[in-house]
């Protein structure tokens, strides 16, 4: 059952489309509206990170402030060490924790919010460079800066002119453009993103090796040629993985035998009991280096429609089965 909405609210659907189509409209034009103001201040503030022997100190407060804290994440998380200070906690202490080596990126649409100004010459006598991102360049937080981002935007998506909107959505935009242009040039690849991100499922396809959840030893279904079909069938059995490897006395790979192999040797009619391993292997097996990643394992299993993979060394040497149990268990897929 739907609640009734209270008698002083006006709720129009069609006026609630029109004014999200409207925000997003300003919006849009708000970002798009940056380019027209990016020049070589943006690329100073570029060569300032890039040159920073500290970290970045990213700071704003209010609605800046929550922007301020995703520039901060975004950049330590594509390479750029950094971290965000609360202004007010700055005024009452946290301000030893910049340096001269740092870089502190203050961020205020207007440039005249109190508690990050009564900051600014505090920052200068450090010797940090200030680098300021404010919608007005006439502001006390423009004048202080060494290199100056305009995230000016010509309205707020509020109809009321009061609650930053589109110009939260513009710093947003500009402290992306800051850290794309940050990552390339440092060459940063995803393997560094999932470094930074060991937890999260990117992190887990990049970082995760085939050695790190192949089965290993004695949990390897293994026969000799020579080995009965019997011995074959007890082998794969025990191991519980759908298949086995023939192997040589070196262990040397030379075939493999599955759960789909046995159904279709079953509908021919063969005497199994007079067969060997080395009669019913498939050589020359699909393999996988212990050194690949597993979310490639993963991908060759789905391309091959198999459910294991047996791992193998440049020489050919069984190292190994991964299968497709124990990477769902890792979280590779």
């Amino acid at each position: 059952m739907t609640a009734s909405l209270p008698a002083s609210y006006r709720f129009d659907p069609a006026e609630a489309l029109r004014l999200a189509h409207q925000t997003l409209d300003i919006e849009a034009a708000g970002v798009l509206g940056l380019k027209r103001g990016l020049d070589d201040r943006f690329v100073q503030a570029v060569r300032a990170i890039l040159e920073c022997r500290g970290r970045i100190v990213v700071m704003g407060i209010g609605k800046s402030g929550h922007v301020a804290r995703k520039i901060a994440a975004t950049l330590a998380s594509t390479g750029t060490p950094a971290m965000f200070v609360h202004p007010a906690e700055a005024s009452h202490g946290d301000l030893g924790m910049i340096t001269a080596a740092d870089v502190v990126l203050a961020l205020s649409n207007s440039g005249e919010v109190a508690e990050l100004t009564v900051l600014l010459p505090l920052v200068k006598r450090i010797g940090a460079t200030l680098v300021s991102m404010t919608g007005n360049p006439r502001s006390s937080l423009a004048r202080h800066a060494d290199i100056l981002l305009d995230s000016g935007v010509e309205q707020e998506a509020c109809p009321l002119q009061l609650a930053p909107t589109a110009s939260t959505t513009a710093q947003m935009a500009l402290g992306d453009a800051l850290a794309v242009a940050l990552l390339d040039i440092r060459g940063f690849r995803a393997e560094d993103f999932a470094r930074s991100h060991p937890g999260g499922s990117l992190g887990r396809r990049l970082l995760t090796h085939v050695s790190d959840v192949m089965a290993t030893g004695d949990a390897v279904p293994r026969v000799l040629p020579e080995a009965s079909f019997a011995e074959l069938m007890h082998e794969m059995s025990a191991k519980g993985l759908g298949a086995a490897a023939i192997v040589d006395a070196r262990g040397s790979l030379l075939g493999i035998f599955t759960d789909g192999d046995l159904r279709r040797l079953v509908e021919t009619g063969a005497d199994l009991r007079a067969l060997r391993a080395a009669d019913v292997m498939k050589p020359n097996p699909r393999t996988i280096a212990p050194t690949a990643l597993a979310a490639d394992a993963a991908e060759r299993m789905e391309q091959h429609r198999i459910t294991a993979l047996l791992v193998a060394d440049p020489n050919g040497l069984l190292q190994g089965v991964v299968h497709i149990g124990e990477l769902m268990r890792s979280k590779v897929v």
